[in-house]
């Protein structure tokens, strides 16, 4: 403890996501002292198609650290380090010499460049080799398609690339760079391991892929550990020399947050997007249901690269806000639970928020919402409840496509997220997979996995053993569904889908 005073009495984690940027106040127990939040614009310049501005995603994310420690009357002296979560597969480019974006970032959830992919990636050869380089499924997704994309519509990017003048980033790549001030040009090996330009095997930008895609591998970044320095603060108005030590993508850190520092251990996180991971140990399982594998966060101890399977819920949370901002049939999200719980069943109303596209274990781009059972007596709270249960389900396909390329049952499944909130969702997607969910009682997990790795890094906490003791009691949360109910309700989703693709 004496060390870690003389090192600042806080961390500070920077938890830059798809709808907002935080800044969150982490005390040496493990505790969220204190939370700023800054939204930002989201752009939809066509049907499909997901864009934020850039200097928009920075100056949100500054301005919520900024009044963060402005709030509590904090320097740079109190503050040990920063660590930094973000939303993954988001692609900016920029020029590092003006520090301008060449347009505006192309988001995780944009499906402009799917034709590229049928297109460069239809060959099962090509696929099976993409596979087996980076974990991944190709997919418009990720990072690789949208780089080029830029670089083929954005007029001189291709000149200015290949010239050595641009620079291409995931948004931690980007918050770095800016924060020192130009001097650091790094991202972590998890948001590595999400562009499909990352051999997970050999730890390197692989060049066959950047030649599938046309990147030079000028504007790669470095490729650092997950926890361990990525520079110091050095930005007009932000306290200088405050070490940046952690760096994860979202749903790492996530884990890490959630205490899964060992193979078998899975978290669930609600937010946005749904996204299950399954820690794997030093081992790159290969998925045989439409599952990625991936690189996740380690402790700076761990000497060996580790690994986790993963699936994607495209649309989870954003159901919720698109029956509060496009339906009006809500005006906040806690309405959900009480509309959901007024009626006894969903009246067989299902819906399939495929708003974007299908993900895993389906991975059909071209699906578009449906909403499927609707009779005369369906009302608001059906179709809430309807929208409410759409993420269990998709997380339940999730859980058994994971427990099949695993080869074992997850007994224990850990949530977390703002929907995880929502005790409803929770017991319905304990009966729909039999299994214990535990929610703890921090359910931020994402920003406290970011300063955990930032914390470890510079000694604030000493090791795993000590960030497993501070979590709190969690709630559990277990089946009380019968078998039956359970396989009606999962007939109907399944035909729902069916009916969607």
């Amino acid at each position: 403890m004496s060390d870690a005073k003389a090192r600042g009495r806080y961390v500070v984690a920077l938890d830059q996501g798809t709808t907002s940027s935080r800044a969150v106040l982490v005390d040496h127990d493990g505790q969220m002292v204190d939370v700023v939040q800054r939204e930002f614009t989201q752009i939809y310049p066509r049907p499909g198609w997901v864009e934020h501005n850039p200097q928009e995603i920075l100056f949100s994310q500054l301005g919520s650290l900024t009044g963060l420690l402005q709030r509590h009357g904090l320097g740079a002296d109190d503050i040990a380090c920063i660590g930094i979560d973000n939303q993954r597969e988001t692609t900016i480019v920029w020029d590092p010499t003006t520090g301008e974006p060449v347009m505006n970032a192309i988001v995780w959830q944009c499906r402009r460049t799917a034709q590229m992919i049928e297109e460069r990636c239809s060959d099962p050869e090509v696929a099976a080799k993409i596979q087996a380089k980076t974990g991944l499924l190709p997919d418009a997704y990720f990072s690789a398609s949208k780089i080029a994309w830029i670089l083929e519509n954005v007029p001189g990017a291709r000149q200015r690339a290949e010239a050595g003048e641009l620079l291409f980033g995931t948004v931690d790549t980007w918050l770095v760079w800016v924060l020192t001030g130009g001097l650091v040009h790094a991202t972590d090996v998890t948001n590595a391991s999400r562009t499909m330009l990352y051999n997970i095997h050999e730890g390197c930008w692989d060049p066959w892929l950047l030649d599938l895609f046309d990147i030079p591998a000028s504007m790669m970044p470095e490729v650092r550990r997950s926890s361990g320095s990525f520079g110091e603060t050095s930005y007009p108005g932000v306290p200088a020399g405050i070490p940046i030590t952690g760096v994860a993508g979202d749903q790492q850190s996530a884990l890490f947050g959630q205490c899964c520092f060992e193979a078998g251990q899975a978290k669930n996180t609600y937010g946005t997007g749904c996204f299950l991971l399954l820690h794997t140990g030093g081992e790159a399982c290969a998925s045989k249901n439409s599952l990625v594998t991936t690189i996740a966060a380690s402790a700076p101890d761990v000497d060996h690269t580790e690994y986790a399977l993963e699936g994607s819920v495209f649309v989870a949370g954003a159901v919720i806000q698109w029956l509060r901002d496009e339906l009006g049939l809500i005006r906040t999200a806690d309405e959900t639970e009480y509309l959901a719980k007024s009626v006894p069943d969903n009246g067989g109303v299902y819906i399939v928020p495929a708003f974007t596209g299908l993900g895993a274990p389906y991975w059909a781009p071209d699906a578009r919402g449906t909403i499927c059972g609707l009779t005369r007596g369906a009302n608001r709270s059906h179709i809430v409840r309807a929208a409410l249960e759409s993420l269990a389900y998709q997380s339940a396909d999730l859980v058994r496509a994971m427990e099949a390329d695993a080869g074992a049952p997850i007994a224990t499944l850990n949530v977390d997220g703002g929907a995880s909130r929502n005790d409803f969702l929770m017991q319905f997607q304990a009966d729909l997979l039999g299994c214990e969910l535990r929610r703890p009682q921090n359910i931020e997990t994402t920003s406290l996995g970011a300063a955990y790795l930032a914390g470890l890094a510079v000694g604030f906490w000493s090791g795993t053993d000590e960030l497993r003791g501070l979590r709190s009691t969690d709630d559990v949360f277990g089946r009380k569904m019968d078998e039956a109910q359970v396989e009606t309700y999962l007939a109907g989703w399944k035909d729902a889908v069916r009916r969607t693709l």
